[in-house]
């Protein structure tokens, strides 16, 4: 299991204007704007899939996305899972991620922490920028270093703001490299999104039943992460979940390879944000 927060931080935790007058109201087809927000997902095991090795699963994700295309924007992010195995005690998983990423998308400040069943927390701090059509990562934990790529790569909330704008034009797939600063610092994936019909159904999430998501288009996603330079032609995992026109994202199921988890929005609480421009 990844320890890194995947998309779900940038992608699941990725517009709203400030009142709730303005977040009803359509946005343009070329424009996306993240709204800021607060959000806590209960994860179980997924039972429709075969597990290998885990029995049971329990956890939470909760995190806090603040910011705008003009400030850039900011997420504190924490996933903890438990596990359950035949062949041991439960282990418990513990990741946290906090970012901020320029609104332009040219710049990606992060730090992880991750640890598990007690064992020493590793983390990774560091700065990825956008740099001769390629981009430049430098590290400062676990020791100081640089490395650069030649081909250019998203940063979370450009790549889940991408995917809104090709949902919006209909388009069914979008394949992006994206960099997160997921395992190490290192890794880089290439992501597929596969885009489904827009949902008319309401949202089966008691958070999501409210009236400033009346208006909102929504379609469920899936992205699947491949890790570049592996060869492997399965995805390193899986996520899948509703995706909302502001960034918003529910009904969450990620897909490890050996097990997968489900989550439910249980707690939703949009935060306020100044007008910008962009």
């Amino acid at each position: 299991m990844t320890t890194n927060a995947p998309g779900l931080a940038g992608l699941i935790a990725v517009a709203v204007l400030c009142s709730g007058a303005a977040l009803a109201q359509p946005q343009s087809a070329d424009r996306v704007v993240l709204v800021p927000h607060r959000a806590v997902y209960d994860l179980v095991l997924d039972g429709g899939k075969a597990s290998k090795n885990v029995e049971s699963a329990r956890g939470r994700i909760a995190f806090d996305f603040t910011g705008d295309a003009c400030d850039g924007y900011a997420l504190s992010f924490r996933q903890v899972t438990q596990l359950q195995s035949g062949e041991g005690g439960p282990r418990v998983i513990d990741a946290r991620t906090t970012s901020f990423e320029a609104g332009d998308g040219a710049s990606y400040r992060f730090k992880t922490e991750s640890s598990a069943s007690g064992t020493p927390t590793e983390t990774v701090d560091g700065i990825a920028t956008r740099k001769d059509g390629g981009y430049e990562v430098k590290l400062t934990v676990p020791k100081p270093e640089t490395h650069r790529e030649a081909v250019a790569a998203l940063f979370p909330n450009a790549q889940m703001k991408a995917v809104i704008q090709a949902a919006r034009a209909g388009q069914t797939t979008l394949s992006v490299r994206l960099y997160d600063g997921a395992n190490g610092g290192k890794d880089v994936y290439e992501t597929l999104s596969v885009i489904g019909r827009k949902i008319e159904a309401k949202p089966s999430e008691t958070p999501l039943q409210r009236p400033e998501f009346e208006s909102l288009a929504r379609w469920p996603v899936t992205m699947s992460y491949f890790k570049v330079g592996s060869g492997e032609t399965t995805p390193s995992y899986t996520i899948s979940f509703e995706l909302y026109e502001n960034g918003v994202t529910g009904a969450v199921r990620l897909d490890y390879g050996s097990f997968a988890l489900r989550g439910t929005l249980t707690r939703l609480d949009l935060l306020p944000q100044a007008a910008c421009a962009k």
